[in-house]
């Protein structure tokens, strides 16, 4: 089954938690601290694999998680990484965030990788808190917790030339004509439901060809197959608009090309501009030869270069063919969809904020670092207000105004302030 738009949930994995240990051997009376790290958590990525042309993996499964980082072990041992979570995906891919709609990668080349989720950082082990103040620490860091997020994967077709059209003007029967693809061909409306690829081999070079579904007025706005189709237009180069010429569906060859043309422009001025030609078909019924004439002239009026065609006999798709093949080596290759860095990977300054009466302490990576911090352990909790005092919030707290009583939140974790 052809599936161009998923929505997956993705979770990197948790760090490993630093290990609580101290060396015991024979003759070693007070052996110090050796507990090790934890290991890094697994991260989830994308591949770009060339074999596949559709997102149907992702039909049913939707909820991809890493493996976790292993525990740190005695004698300063660390523990094993967790597992990464590879996930294979088509050339085309654009990947964004769901809530967002940032745009995180757009995948085009084989072999592209992206990490769309960071796997944790394994706790520091108590080996690693000794100083000569504090010989025997008694506790280690939590792992870090791996980012997880919500991601629209769409695949937009990576073909040189769109045939676009209304339903049963011929597009499916030009492609099964022109190239090896063995489109559904029938005299009904919508009998392609799903793009169809096709490579059209020339003398001196060759170019991938699609079929797209039809489109009906209100394709812009998801009529029909409409959104289905156009998103795979915009890759395209170049666009070959087949008209029944004989009117055999009772749409007039002008109307149909103002139709199709109004559709491109209301979705996206863009796809109106590219270079496009026009094939009138049917030209083996008789039809389509007197009304053909006239209809050519208007439309080159308005810029358009016009072929008369008929995808029953083969007439006039040689020429067609060939300007096709002579623009494409005019036309630069569309670029990839600019990505940028996912939000946890952007810095955030710490801020100090008052909402209501709790003071709320966000940014520089507090919140994570809370999070590593093992809260139950008396030990562990000195150090962590040891940390706020060396980074300055304490001090930034008491300047904002707090007082005896008041509440701190860090993330979901609250506490009462006592100088």
């Amino acid at each position: 089954m052809f599936l161009d738009l998923v929505r997956i949930k993705v979770a990197a994995g948790r760090g490993g938690d630093g290990a609580v240990s101290f060396r015991r051997e024979k003759y070693v009376p007070r052996g110090g601290p050796d507990g090790g790290d934890g290991g890094r958590g697994g991260d989830v990525l994308l591949v770009v694999r060339e074999d596949l042309s559709t997102l149907s993996a992702y039909r049913f499964e939707k909820n991809f998680r890493a493996g976790d980082g292993v525990r740190g072990g005695p004698a300063g041992r660390t523990g094993a990484d967790g597992r990464d979570c590879v996930l294979a995906v088509p050339p085309g891919t654009v990947v964004r965030e769901a809530e967002t709609g940032t745009v995180l990668a757009d995948l085009v080349e084989p072999g592209s990788t992206i990490v769309v989720a960071r796997g944790g950082r394994g706790g520091r082990g108590n080996a690693r808190f000794a100083t000569p103040t504090r010989k025997a620490p008694r506790f280690a860091e939590r792992g870090e917790p791996g980012e997880a997020r919500v991601l629209e994967l769409e695949l937009r077709l990576l073909a040189d030339v769109g045939l676009v059209g209304l339903p049963n003007a011929g597009k499916s029967s030009l492609l099964a004509r022109v190239s090896a693809a063995r489109p559904k061909v029938a005299a009904y409306p919508f009998t392609t439901l799903t793009p169809v690829l096709g490579v059209v081999e020339m003398e001196e070079t060759a170019f991938v060809l699609a079929d797209l579904p039809g489109l009906i007025a209100g394709a812009h706005a998801g009529a029909g197959l409409g959104l289905e189709f156009l998103r795979h237009v915009e890759r395209t180069r170049v666009l070959i608009q087949v008209i029944d010429a004989a009117a055999t569906d009772g749409v007039n060859p002008e109307d149909a090309f103002v139709q199709i043309d109004e559709e491109l422009r209301l979705y996206r001025t863009e796809l109106a501009e590219k270079p496009r030609l026009i094939a009138l078909n049917k030209m083996d019924l008789p039809a389509a030869k007197q009304a053909a004439p006239a209809v050519a002239e208007k439309l080159r009026t308005k810029g358009f270069e016009v072929f008369c065609v008929s995808t029953a006999t083969g007439e006039g798709l040689a020429p067609l063919l060939r300007r096709t093949a002579a623009l494409l080596l005019t036309l630069p290759r569309p670029a990839p969809l600019p990505g940028v860095i996912s939000p946890e990977q952007i810095p955030m300054p710490l801020s100090i904020e008052k909402e209501g009466e709790v003071w709320v302490i966000k940014g520089g990576g507090i919140e994570r670092r809370l999070a590593m911090t093992d809260l139950g352990n008396e030990e562990a909790l000195r150090y962590w207000q040891g940390w706020l005092a060396r980074k300055g919030i304490l001090d930034a707290l008491r300047e904002a105004g707090i007082r005896p009583g008041d509440t701190v939140r860090i993330g979901e974790t609250e506490w009462t302030w006592e100088d």
